[in-house]
């Protein structure tokens, strides 16, 4: 692990133990810079991170990359496991190549970005953050997810915003199904400035007019005692 306190510091994973990482990350003061070197795809790199540090990972990564980060600034250059940026408070985290399934769950602030496509299960349970996705998501994204935005420039897989509370969702491309109390909604101009303030932020072009805009129908907010009595009866 070497220190270039006037620029940055430089982590080799291929001589350093991705536990030695995470513990310098833990302890490195406010605003320093990190390069990390030869991730090759080990998992469970800059977890947990709370001070504003800037993290760039040259390489593919593994599980939970970024997970549960706040404050920070993480870019991981190529692609990314399952789990990335679970849990995030705030902060950024992008990356430039494809993520697995489950990216962003759970998720309660900051920005996640993915230029390239997400897996299955992306922005599953959001609580606030906001997901903006360069190609397509894969089926059940979005799936109780309750708050934030979740942007897709591609295209959706099956049963998108499958019991989605407060969540809005923007699609580019086609939705090959909604799932359960998900349906399209009117683009407003409000909805329009907030995507493109989402669009910018996150570094990609595209026109705010070229998106459908889908939300809960909220038709299962509610509990009807005689949708009960009929199930009792059949």
């Amino acid at each position: 692990m070497t220190d270039g306190t006037d620029v940055e510091t430089l982590v080799d994973l291929r001589s350093d133990a991705t536990t030695e990482l995470n513990r310098a990350l833990h302890r490195a003061p406010e605003g320093s810079r990190w390069r990390v070197t030869n991730p090759d795809g080990r998992h469970n790199l800059a977890v947990g991170l709370t001070a504003e540090l800037d993290v760039r990972i040259d390489g593919h990564v593994g599980y939970y990359c970024a997970g549960m980060n706040q404050r920070a600034t993480v870019l991981v250059e190529g692609n990314a496991g399952t789990g990335l940026a679970e849990n995030m408070m705030s902060g950024s985290v992008r990356v430039r190549g494809n993520a697995s399934q489950s990216a962003g769950a759970t998720a309660h602030g900051g920005l996640l970005v993915i230029e390239g496509n997400a897996g299955a299960r992306c922005g599953i349970s959001l609580k606030g953050a906001d997901i903006v996705v360069g190609g397509d998501v894969g089926h059940v994204s979005a799936f109780m997810a309750q708050a934030g935005r979740l942007v897709v420039c591609g295209d959706a897989g099956d049963a998108l915003g499958d019991s989605v509370y407060e969540t809005r969702i923007y699609v580019r491309g086609h939705v090959k199904s909604l799932g359960a109390d998900c349906v399209a909604k009117p683009m407003r101009d409000e909805h329009r400035t907030e995507l493109a303030e989402l669009l910018l932020a996150a570094g990609l072009d595209a026109e705010p007019a070229e998106f459908t805009r889908y939300g809960s129908a909220r038709e299962l907010y509610n509990y009807h005692v005689d949708d009960a009595r009929q199930e009792t009866r059949s």
